[in-house]
């Protein structure tokens, strides 16, 4: 699913008679939810809720301190969410067979996918690859992008200088905004994108120099 269509596949619904005991089963429905294969917002639903600003009352049950805002997640949220590390998992192709079914009272063939009927086993999946890591969002002077997405807003301009953890672009992913920060303190250089452009998983964004 590219980048400029609605990715929601699936959404996690929790109630509650208070906001605290909403919360309480979010934080356990979420730590309980696995998808394998693809990257997920999980983990971004994981840390907000578990975030103090967001969610006072999972501290201290008396707390009313809400302090989230528009732009918080852009201005002072803390994004240690790792990027996704590993590749969609691969199935082997399975042929097509030929079935003998019947429908009232005739008797016909149908092709249906080959892992769809028994034959004798299983399916057999391919192994699951893993990449061995974590693709940084930053490499010595490089500053690249951490997930596939739409840059919003570039928040640099070529030989600016910016020190570690400023903000330098904000990239939008599954309907969410992601600060991107500066790794390091310097001048910045090769700025290779705009507001507007799509950008791939590591595609070099911008340099620090």
């Amino acid at each position: 699913i590219g980048g400029q269509f609605d990715s929601m596949l699936a959404k996690l619904i929790v109630t509650g008679e208070t906001r605290a005991e909403a919360l309480q089963r979010a934080a356990r429905a979420l730590d309980e939810y696995t998808v394998e294969g693809l990257p997920t917002v999980i983990p971004f639903h994981r840390a907000v809720v578990a975030d103090p600003a967001f969610a006072p009352e999972l501290t201290d049950p008396e707390a009313s301190s809400f302090t989230v805002y528009t732009r918080w997640i852009e201005e002072e949220w803390d994004n240690a969410v790792p990027a996704f590390d590993g590749d969609p998992a691969e199935e082997e192709t399975v042929p097509p067979r030929t079935i003998a079914v019947e429908v009232d009272g005739r008797r016909l063939e149908v092709s249906v996918p080959g892992d769809l009927v028994g034959t004798g086993g299983a399916a057999r999946r391919a192994p699951r690859k893993s990449s061995g890591g974590a693709s940084a969002a930053a490499t010595g002077d490089d500053v690249l992008a951490p997930m596939q997405g739409t840059v919003v807003t570039v928040l640099v301009e070529e030989g600016v200088e910016v020190a570690e953890g400023d903000p330098v672009l904000v990239l939008e992913a599954m309907k969410m905004e992601n600060a991107v920060k500066a790794h390091k303190t310097g001048t910045v250089a090769g700025l290779a994108v705009a507001a507007g452009d799509g950008v791939k998983k590591s595609q070099l964004m911008l340099q620090l120099v």
